[in-house]
């Protein structure tokens, strides 16, 4: 199947999730491993919003395609390495430390440039994956109301990844409530404007448990 036909198929779902809960969702599409012809190529077919995993392939790539799509940093994001995104980004899915945060606002203020982030939550437990246990979100979000450049707007999780998607649907599903909590506490310099969870193999779950944002990337590049 090609690009353009992946692509459809995607879009498809997407506009029957958002036509049937009335919300906008964004289509991020993931370029781990994926040439630039290849995303330039989904570009051309439709596509605004890129995730990368990884500093340096998003530094390279954007050196090489610019800022004619949305960049975002989709995987774990070390300290040391936000000086060289800060100025690219359009979107940091992974927020996992108040150390980080005042990391990102030192290089933000710099170049007076305000830098959307969202939280990750590891929702499902998992020891191999990344993120905040939920217990520890709102102590962090408590902490970021006195930054001027970082602007915390939702939650991004991954799901482990197993054969039938409906046994990730709990994951989904906690991580919104996760969010609507969130939303009565009113935390200054928070919103929870975007739920970024799914990815190729259960994306339609995550977009009937609440997702506005999904990254998808082999079901679009293979």
């Amino acid at each position: 199947m090609s690009i353009g036909l992946n692509i459809e198929k995607i879009n498809k779902a997407i506009e029957s999730s958002a036509s049937n809960f009335s919300r906008n969702v964004t289509l991020v599409a993931v370029t781990k491993t994926v040439s630039v012809d290849k995303i330039k190529e989904a570009i051309d077919l439709g596509v605004t919003d890129v995730g990368e995993n990884r500093v340096q392939e998003l530094v390279k790539k954007y050196e090489l395609i610019g800022n004619k799509v949305k960049w975002h940093l989709i995987g774990h994001l070390q300290r040391n390495k936000v000086k060289y995104i800060v100025d690219k980004v359009d979107l940091i899915h992974s927020l996992d430390s108040y150390e980080l945060a005042l990391e990102i606002e030192k290089r933000a203020s710099k170049i007076k440039r305000e830098i959307s982030c969202l939280v990750e939550v590891n929702i499902s437990g998992e020891e191999s994956k990344y993120g905040l246990n939920p217990s520890e979100v709102k102590p962090l979000l408590e902490k970021l109301d006195t930054l001027s450049f970082v602007k915390v707007e939702g939650l991004m999780t991954m799901a482990p990844y197993v054969e039938n998607p409906e046994e990730v649907r709990k994951y989904f599903r906690a991580l919104r409530q996760l969010s609507e909590d969130i939303k009565q506490l009113a935390f200054n310099n928070v919103s929870m404007k975007y739920l970024s969870m799914g990815m190729s193999n259960d994306y339609e779950v995550a977009l009937e448990e609440g997702a506005n944002i999904v990254r998808v990337g082999s079901a679009i590049f293979s």
